[in-house]
């Protein structure tokens, strides 16, 4: 679809929260309306810590490289539900929304995820019990703990505020990768209609009993093979505003062509069911673990990008040195192998970070 008609059909499209605050309003319409101006640059935690430093004031892995800020940040919530001062990745919570706030001076664009712990044994995520969903849901025996929870995500997204006291928009993406297994929300644990069912449950509550109202709703799956794949477990237009997957490369770079080519494929598809349902299309999180190929950032993923026009992509954390001698990082840090060819993808015409997304008001300040 010609991206004129594609805008053209997104001048009438409304966010999923129909008393979404202005501010809301405003991130939504402009993500629609900066398809085909370039995408985004996100990163995990950015602010929070990188490799080898954790909490420095103004630091970040990105900046160091890229000589600017992300786009978007990415934040997580996991742990929130149990009243943890810090959440499952040790940031803490106080921290975030100082991290949160900054970001939206900047005019950048905030997503959170949500790694909730097992309702229904007090385990992690990853622990996929079977009857989790059914138990959540309501008449479960768990509906009224997970409501409780919710009242936390509630109080936390309704506390992060503007210098003007407005509610700052975030892009929520609960329940992510739901096409996968690994938790206890995933495709062998429940039913199609009991996903979309907790999906419908958790927005509604949020907005009619908590009156959370600066929030964009993501569905993202992980990879997924056709469209029909992808919208198995999707709950409906009426509960989604921006629609992606989560995508990894591993292994060594002879799966550089591999990768790009199921980046390309994917994001066709998403591209179509975006244009169809009036969404925005985003890569949700992608990476390649410690970016072991000095050109990987203009060779491949810039190339796996180069026909599409989403709205952003948000590469996972930089969580740096691990127990022995593992390492988690993707993006690079001050002399790491692939970091000059970082600095040259970020000067790419279509790739956008925060000085050119604060150009664009995305909130209409």
């Amino acid at each position: 679809m010609a991206i004129g008609l594609l805008l053209q059909r997104s001048a009438f499209a409304q966010p999923a929260d129909k008393q979404a605050t202005r501010e809301t309003i405003n991130l939504f319409n402009q993500l629609q309306k900066q398809r085909g101006k370039g995408i985004m640059f996100g990163h995990q935690d950015d602010l929070a810590y990188g490799v080898g430093w954790k909490y420095v004031a103004g630091r970040s892995d990105v900046k160091e490289t890229a000589g600017q800020y992300p786009a978007v940040y990415g934040w997580e919530l996991g742990r929130i539900e149990i009243d943890a001062p810090v959440n499952l990745d040790s940031v803490p919570f106080d921290k975030m929304k100082q991290f949160i706030a900054q970001a939206y001076e900047r005019g950048s664009v905030i997503t959170i995820s949500w790694h909730l712990n097992n309702p229904l044994t007090g385990k992690s995520a990853w622990d996929p019990a079977p009857g989790t969903v059914t138990a959540v849901l309501p008449g479960g025996e768990k509906n009224n703990l997970y409501t409780t929870w919710l009242d936390k995500v509630a109080a936390f997204m309704l506390s992060l505020k503007g210098k003007h006291g407005e509610y700052i928009p975030v892009i929520f993406r609960p329940f992510h990768e739901l096409n996968g297994s690994w938790f206890w929300w995933g495709k062998n644990h429940c039913t199609p209609e009991e996903i979309k069912q907790l999906y419908r449950f958790t927005e509604k509550y949020l907005q009619a009993n908590k009156s959370v109202h600066n929030l964009l709703y993501a569905y993202n799956t992980d990879r997924f093979a056709t469209i029909n794949d992808y919208l198995e477990r999707y709950p409906g237009d009426d509960f989604v505003d921006v629609i992606g997957f989560d995508i990894y490369q591993k292994g060594d770079i002879l799966q550089n062509t591999k990768f790009i080519a199921e980046t390309d494929r994917s994001l066709t598809m998403l591209e179509k069911m975006a244009a169809e349902k009036n969404k925005i299309p985003a890569l949700t999180e992608f990476g390649y673990n410690t970016v072991p190929d000095a050109t990987w950032w203009t060779n491949v993923f810039a190339k796996a990008l180069s026909r599409h026009t989403i709205a952003y992509a948000l590469a996972w954390r930089n969580a740096g040195h691990k127990s022995g001698d593992e390492t988690e990082f993707y993006v690079p840090y001050k002399g790491q192998l692939s970091a000059p060819d970082f600095k040259r993808f970020s000067l790419l015409p279509n790739i956008i970070f925060d000085k050119k997304a604060n150009r664009n008001k995305l909130y209409g300040r």
